[in-house]
């Protein structure tokens, strides 16, 4: 993944100037030397990331601000978990809060449902992944925070990865002239380790996948007895990836099937924010 500190600052500095524009006309009520204490607290069950995004927010607008961590990122909570403590300028603290927030409950949202599914996914072999179905500008942020939550990064966009898809094949002519492709391409234009993967829609395309030598397979919308049955056909020639139709109900079987990896698109884009709140008091 990029810079993780690049990432943060670009992030913190486009939400303060998409939030204030410069200013604050509210927290100009409060006087300008007053000084702040809050707490933020959990409201219920999940699993805590972003705390450096939701940091920085606070430093960006007064570089003396403190927070005192309780967690860290990856870490459980309980409702009415404390997470930290910040004491600083309470103009400052009360400009940065909703962007603080934003931040540290989208990206603890995703963290506990990655760990949700990671959790059903006990005891089988198969990864759970994620996709580029995310918040546009917080893609990074949000690949982040599917790590912190156990689970494992697909490629990061377009630029890093091919993924051969049903509008690939058919404009390529068929499966084997599209896998020829993009050999050549990475063979004269792409890094060496550019992962390959071709996504098949029936048992007949796996068998045609496969001898035309991939190695990295996606199994669209296949049921579990067809997924089991593409798991014995492939018989460890490739590794195989399972999409569609994933959510905690389904996800266990699917992995029971043998599948080396499953993709899952909600874990960033099907998301309800973590309930946290901050309490402010004048020092």
């Amino acid at each position: 993944m990029h810079d993780l500190e690049e990432v943060i600052t670009v992030d913190v500095t486009r939400a303060l100037a998409e939030d204030m524009r410069g200013g604050d006309l509210t927290a100009a009520l409060i006087p300008a030397q007053a000084r702040g204490h809050a707490r933020v607290i959990a409201r219920e069950e999940g699993v805590i990331a972003g705390c450096a995004w939701f940091e920085r927010c606070f430093s960006e607008l007064d570089p003396d601000c403190e927070v005192f961590w309780h967690i860290e990122d990856g870490e459980g909570v309980t409702e009415n978990t404390q997470l930290c403590e910040i004491t600083g300028n309470a103009r400052a603290m009360l400009s940065a809060e909703r962007s603080a927030l934003n931040f540290l409950q989208t990206l603890s949202a995703i963290a506990t449902k990655t760990r949700r599914f990671v959790t059903s996914t006990i005891g089988t072999k198969a990864k759970i992944l994620d996709t580029r179905k995310t918040l546009p500008g917080l893609r990074l942020a949000s690949k982040y925070a599917v790590h912190v939550g156990g689970g494992h990064n697909h490629r990061i966009g377009l630029f890093d990865g091919i993924l051969i898809k049903e509008n690939h094949i058919m404009v390529a002519g068929g499966i084997k002239p599209a896998l020829l492709a993009a050999l050549a391409l990475v063979q004269h234009q792409a890094p060496a380790d550019t992962m390959i993967e071709i996504e098949v829609e029936t048992l007949d395309q796996l068998q045609e996948a496969l001898a035309s030598g991939a190695n990295l397979i996606l199994l669209d919308n296949m049921n579990n007895a067809q997924l089991r049955e593409a798991v014995k056909l492939t018989n460890g020639r490739a590794e195989l990836e399972a999409s569609g139709g994933v959510n905690l109900q389904t996800v266990h079987a699917i992995a029971e099937t043998g599948v080396d990896r499953i993709s899952v698109g909600s874990l960033t884009k099907d998301i309800r924010a973590l309930d946290l709140s901050m309490r402010f008091t004048l020092h």
